[in-house]
């Protein structure tokens, strides 16, 4: 009898989706791992999360807008991504726990002004070094974006979902992260349960 037996390109491709499938939950999971080791806290971590879930989104928008289909390529800038989008919600979460646990060393009595004080204090601290970075993301990729010398067919669709990504993630983590954190701290507040974050030395 006769058999079909794919081969190249086409055969590559198909290996190297069933190691993705593997590898992507297995990312998720260790970087959940990470940031509960980080914080203490399933919803922290949760929150800081969302920040690959909006950086995907903004990446798959650009990617179909470009016409790019899943490749390895454009997995590997989605991996990339992933830990930019990440980094930066943590770097975010620090700063205004960091905001907060000065509020709190100062005792006296905590009302819900202060904390939204502490929380408008550390997301404002962390405006510029966010815009900062991305800017200079945004400015490194979009050169190759428009690139078309060699490798150029490699290198652009690796970045299109950092580029893509980098916006949606900088919305989460500069206004989605400091609002849920602010609702999260007042619940803990209300509660009897807010307390120092531990995060922070008290110098």
């Amino acid at each position: 009898g006769y058999t079909l037996l794919w081969t190249g390109q086409y055969e590559f491709q198909v290996r190297a989706r069933e190691r993705f499938q593997i590898l992507i939950p297995i990312v998720f999971f260790t970087i959940f791992i990470l940031l509960y080791m980080t914080f203490r806290s399933v919803s922290e971590a949760i929150v800081v999360l969302l920040s690959v879930v909006f950086a995907m989104t903004g990446g798959i928008l650009l990617q179909w807008r470009l016409g790019y289909n899943f490749s390895v390529a454009v997995w590997v800038g989605y991996i990339a991504l992933y830990g930019i989008a990440v980094q930066t919600g943590v770097i975010m979460m620090m700063y205004l726990h960091e905001a907060l646990d000065k509020r709190l060393r100062r005792g006296g009595e905590l009302t819900k002004q202060d904390i939204w004080d502490a929380t408008v204090a550390g997301s404002v601290l962390r405006l510029r070094p966010k815009l900062m970075t991305v800017t200079v993301v945004m400015a490194s990729l979009i050169p190759i974006m428009w690139s078309t010398g060699v490798g150029a067919d490699v290198m652009q669709p690796i970045a299109a979902p950092i580029l893509g990504g980098m916006v949606t993630s900088t919305i989460h983590v500069l206004i989605n992260l400091p609002a849920v954190f602010y609702v999260m701290k007042v619940r803990a507040w209300r509660k009897g349960t807010l307390k120092l974050s531990g995060m922070t030395s008290a110098g």
